[in-house]
């Protein structure tokens, strides 16, 4: 990473607003000085920056792309914040940061983490961040899943699928993934899902929900939407819950898909069908995390990380998650 000094960031600012897949040239990188620090106020160096699919809808044109970011206290004139203190918050693309540690305006908080905890920072951004709270809660609030039922979760080799698999496993349930390549199948069945199925390569979507749900669907965890999302429901029971998540499928189209009759389906199986955003639950993100924590170093909840190097490569990295090439959470090391 180039600077003129220490007082120096690198930020991406989105140019355009997206038309479709996102561009190279809908974004720049800007190099800015930064102010001296005033009382109060510490300098945060990048250590590792988050890319997800939500930022596809959220970021405006002429703003700096938003997102968590874990980063090391290099300076500082606030006596919270030492030097050397990592902090989780919602900086986004940059990799130098004033903050003046005031958590309002920080969309999954702002908190130091823990530097005797063994597992890795970078999991700030993913199993112990905001997608691993999307599927705790996600699953275990919004599904209230029970000990025999079968869930299914699709996009399920991704940071937020496949812990959700997993959740459901501690769970005590069948769980039924679908994922993009048989090399995420078999990423899947090595961390416990009882199925895996490649949706591009099957020959329905359909029969394989047959085969691999011979007792229907109780639980659907969905983060694709779109027809994935109708075929599913035609096999959940009465009285099945579906958590909406994400609808992937969806993100970068130009025209909007036609409406298909579903209502019908939800009424007739008398389902709940909930949508969520994770922040619902931000105060009780650190008990969640205390919890997967135990199970990460139980070896009951596993996680993989793709790492991408620099700054610079946060678009490739972005592009990674449409392009369904990722197992795991895709991460940038600055």
């Amino acid at each position: 990473v180039r600077f003129i000094n220490k007082m120096s960031t690198l930020k991406w600012v989105l140019k355009n607003a997206f038309q479709g897949m996102p561009k190279r040239e809908d974004f720049e990188i800007i190099e800015e000085q930064l102010p001296p620090l005033g009382d109060g106020e510490f300098l945060l160096e990048a250590q590792w920056i988050t890319v997800d699919p939500y930022m596809r809808l959220w970021c405006t044109p002429g703003e700096v792309m938003s997102g968590g970011q874990v980063g090391k206290v290099i300076e500082s004139k606030n006596q919270n914040f030492a030097v050397g203190d990592l902090v989780f918050g919602y900086f986004g693309w940059v990799t130098r940061t004033i903050s003046d540690g005031n958590p309002k305006g920080h969309t999954h908080g702002l908190r130091k983490l823990d530097p005797t905890n063994t597992i890795p920072p970078s999991t700030a951004l993913g199993i112990l961040g905001m997608p691993g709270a999307t599927a705790y809660f996600g699953l275990l609030e919004i599904c209230n899943p029970k000990p025999g039922e079968t869930l299914v979760v699709n996009a399920a080799a991704g940071a937020v699928g496949s812990a959700v698999g997993q959740i459901g496993k501690i769970k005590g349930m069948r769980v039924v993934g679908f994922a993009g390549s048989d090399e995420k199948v078999g990423y899947l069945k090595s961390i416990g899902f009882d199925a895996a199925y490649n949706y591009k390569t099957v020959k329905s979507l359909s029969d394989a929900l047959t085969e691999g749900c011979p007792n229907g669907v109780d639980v659907f965890f969905d983060n694709v939407g779109g027809e994935f999302f109708e075929t599913v429901l035609n096999h959940m029971n009465s009285f099945g819950r579906v958590s909406i998540c994400g609808c992937i499928s969806q993100y970068n189209l130009l025209e909007p898909p036609k409406v298909r009759p579903i209502s019908g389906l939800i009424l007739s199986k008398q389902l709940t069908v909930q949508g969520f955003i994770v922040t619902r639950w931000l105060s009780n993100w650190p008990t969640a995390f205390k919890e997967m924590t135990q199970w990460i170093t139980e070896g009951k909840l596993q996680y993989k990380e793709v790492v991408f190097e620099g700054i610079e490569s946060a678009y490739d990295a972005f592009m990674a998650l449409f392009k369904g090439t990722n197992i795991g959470k895709v991460v940038v090391k600055v």
